[in-house]
């Protein structure tokens, strides 16, 4: 009965996210609650749970400084022009019925890393993607699947993504080893989705019709240019910039933060050189005209985005993982998946398990990981011997499976927010096609080849065949007796 107890604010937090309440309110309150408990059942101070809280919090402090500049570079890649120059090259190529889904798949996932944001990677490349395939006459399902999918790529890899930066934050790891852990991974899914809606292309015998990205844009109605200003008015700003054209080079500030981050350099080393080189770039393409305003609205943009959510309620889990630990109330679960799990990388598998069931039950990525997030790290830390550079390695697994299962996971729940949100662009955008959730789960190549080699390749091991994704095996790491 207390074990149970203990667990009650994990469960007011789910019922809390379950019944629509905003993480920034339902965070705190579970906190509230699990400070009651702890009282209650470990006969605590008050100050020894501030104590666990505020020790708890400080883990973190790098990651939340991480999110302020993400988001800010995320804001200045939207504007400068980087993320328009990635969609213009592609639409460079000469798109047809059979390559829309090829081609969309491919511009979402680069600029989702680009941008680090899934919601607005799909509402920027809906209105040019979902009007080009009516143009090329190809399978509008078959387009929603890619876009959806490739949009949710970089959500899961980039290193400005909220999740990627909050999930690694909860494990306590760096973003960039987090990267590098799942790099080629993440580039074999990508590939293999990319594959996938090439031979469905082929296979389902769409046209070989040309179309025009300039040509979609100019077909969208009036009306749905004010709704998309509403729902993300930066999708609109990339959405002109595409139409009018942006120089080439403006790629260059991703490119630069990419080879930077998998050549191992610090996650802010890499973010600033994004800021930088978007900024110089920006002057000569014309796309910033005004450094003052290049800061004013650009940065300080950013870093507000960042805390006004994200950060505030990075910290309020935060404080509730450390009360939580204080009164050590995962021990009900980590008694059973111990009781079933023979060796360390069973009780992996059960951690990705856990997490995408958590994802089912909350319909909510960043909840999924705010909450299943440290009952997983709970389960190595308290369950797993083995040298500190192994147990970083399960740690970096840890945080692969909270963000992958979170992000890639919600593409296949069709009571999930991500589906939610994303028919609701959809309809906006592209209103002569009455879009259902299957219609973005069933070609959703990326998601299903995400989730379920994540867990195929953890438990059987064949994770060693790919580099640096493989988990340290017995006797480098045992269950402690």
């Amino acid at each position: 009965m207390v074990e149970l107890l203990k667990l009650s604010p994990v469960f007011v937090l789910a019922a809390l996210m379950m019944a629509g309440f905003d993480a920034l309110l339902a965070a705190p309150m579970a906190t509230i609650v699990a400070a009651v408990v702890a009282m209650l059942t470990e006969k605590k101070k008050f100050n020894d749970i501030i104590d666990a809280a505020l020790t708890n919090v400080k883990e973190i402090i790098v990651a939340l400084f991480i999110l302020m500049l993400a988001y800010a570079m995320a804001e200045v890649f939207m504007a400068t022009g980087v993320g328009a120059a990635i969609i213009n090259l592609a639409l460079r190529l000469g798109i047809t019925g059979k390559t829309v889904a090829l081609v969309g798949a491919i511009v979402t996932a680069i600029l989702s890393i680009a941008t680090g944001s899934s919601w607005g990677t799909f509402a920027a490349c809906a209105p040019i993607f979902l009007w080009l395939n009516h143009i090329v006459e190809g399978n509008m399902m078959l387009t929603m699947g890619a876009i959806a999918g490739g949009a949710c790529f970089g959500d899961n890899i980039g290193l400005i993504s909220d999740t990627t930066i909050v999930s690694s934050g909860i494990q306590g790891v760096e973003v960039v080893k987090r990267i590098r852990h799942q790099g080629v991974w993440s580039a074999l899914i990508l590939i293999s989705g990319i594959v996938c809606f090439g031979v469905a292309g082929v296979v389902m015998g769409l046209p070989s019709k040309v179309g025009d990205g300039a040509e979609a844009i100019n077909q969208i109605p009036a009306e749905v240019w004010t709704q998309l200003a509403e729902k993300r008015e930066s999708a609109v700003t990339l959405l002109n910039q595409v139409r009018d054209g942006v120089p080439v080079y403006m790629v260059i500030p991703l490119i630069i933060v990419l080879v930077l981050a998998f050549m191992g350099y610090q996650t802010f080393i890499c973010l600033l050189a994004g800021i930088v080189s978007s900024y110089i770039l920006g002057f000569v393409a014309g796309t910033v005209t005004n450094t003052r305003d290049f800061l004013d609205n650009l940065i300080f943009v950013g870093f507000e985005g960042a805390g006004s959510w994200v950060i505030v309620m990075m910290m309020w889990v935060s404080a509730f993982g450390g009360i939580m630990k204080l009164m050590d109330a995962f021990k009900p679960i980590s008694n059973l998946l111990i009781k079933i799990s023979g060796n360390v990388r069973q009780l992996m598998f059960w951690n990705g398990v856990l997490s995408i069931f958590g994802n089912v039950a909350l319909a909510d990525e960043m909840a999924q990981i705010v909450t299943i997030g440290p009952i997983i790290r709970n389960l190595v830390e308290e369950n797993v011997e083995g040298s500190p550079e192994d147990i970083e390695t399960l740690r970096l697994r840890n945080a692969t499976f909270s963000d992958a299962m979170g992000v890639f996971g919600s593409q296949l729940i069709p009571w999930h927010v991500y589906i939610g949100f994303y028919l609701g662009i959809a309809a906006t955008v592209y209103p002569l096609f009455d879009f259902s959730p299957i219609d973005i789960i069933q070609y959703n190549f990326i998601a299903f080849i995400a989730v379920i080699s994540m867990l195929v390749l953890t438990i059987t091991g064949l994770d060693r065949f790919i580099p640096r994704f493989a988990l340290p095996s017995e006797p480098k790491v045992r269950l402690k007796k």
